[in-house]
C-alpha cells in the first residue's frame, strides 16, 4: 500500500515512517500543506495520514481541495485531543476517520487497515483470495493446505496489492506506483522479478500475464 504522511512534527513523522514501512507501507512524508496537496493530487495513494495543523496550508484546506478535485483517496486526519470542532470540520471536509494526539501507534495502524479494507470493498479482517490468506501482521501467506510462506517486504506489498484487486488487470506502471515510495528507484522491470518469485512460491497459475496489458491474479 502506498501511503502519504503529512506531519510537521519531524520526530513523530520519522517514528511513524519507520513503523509504517515495517508494516508494509510505501511511505512518502511531507511536512507542509502545499507539498501535501501537490503529492495527493499527483500520486496514486491508497491512504493518507493528514495532520490538520500543517504550516503553509492547513490540513482542512488541503482536504477540501482534494475533494473539490474528486480525489477520493481515504484520509485519516490527526487532531488535537480536545479540538472537537476540528473533528467536525474534518468530517465535513471529507475525512474518513480521525485520531486525536497523542495516540498509540497500534491504534493508528488498526484504523489505517480498516480504511484500506473498506476502500477496496473487502471489510473482512483477513485478506483471502482463492484459498490464499494474507496475514498482514506477520507478513506471511497461508496456503489452502494450511502451510505458511514467509514473504520479503516487496513480495508482501506486491501480493497484498494483487489480493486487494483480484481479477483486475494491473499494469506494471500501476503496480510500481503502489509498491514503491516516491523516492525509491522505480524500475518497472524489477516488478517482473518479484512476480516470478511469487509464482515460484504460490504456483504460476496464481498470477497470469496479459500481454501488452499487465498481470491478473485469479480470483
Amino acid at each position: 500500500m502506498r501511503l502519504l504522511l503529512a506531519e510537521d512534527d519531524h520526530a513523530l513523522a520519522s517514528r511513524l515512517s519507520e513503523r509504517l514501512s515495517r508494516e508494509g507501507y510505501a511511505v512518502d512524508a511531507v511536512d507542509n500543506g502545499v507539498d501535501a496537496e501537490f503529492m495527493g493530487m499527483e500520486e496514486p495513494y491508497d491512504v493518507v495520514v493528514l495532520d490538520l495543523g500543517l504550516p503553509r496550508r492547513n490540513g482542512l484546506d488541503v482536504l477540501r481541495h482534494w475533494r473539490e478535485q474528486s480525489r477520493t483517496l481515504p484520509v485519516l486526519i490527526l487532531t488535537a485531543r480536545d479540538a472537537w470542532q476540528e473533528k467536525v470540520e474534518g468530517f465535513q471536509a471529507g475525512a474518513d476517520d480521525y485520531l486525536a494526539k497523542p495516540f498509540h501507534t497500534e491504534e493508528l495502524l488498526a484504523r489505517l487497515q480498516a480504511l484500506v479494507r473498506r476502500a477496496s470493498g473487502q471489510p473482512a479482517p483477513e485478506l483471502s483470495v482463492a484459498g490464499l490468506t494474507l496475514d498482514e501482521g506477520r507478513q506471511i501467506v497461508r496456503l489452502p493446505d494450511g502451510g505458511e510462506l514467509a514473504l520479503t517486504g516487496t513480495e508482501f506489498r506486491l501480493l497484498r496489492y494483487f489480493m486487494r484487486h483480484p481479477g483486475q488487470v494491473l499494469s506494471k506502471t500501476r503496480l510500481t506506483e503502489h509498491v514503491y515510495a516516491y523516492d525509491d528507484d522505480r524500475d518497472s522491470n524489477v516488478i517482473e522479478v518479484y512476480i516470478n518469485r511469487l509464482r515460484h512460491k504460490l504456483g504460476r497459475e496464481r498470477i497470469q500475464t496479459r500481454r501488452g496489458q499487465g498481470y491478473v491474479m485469479n480470483a
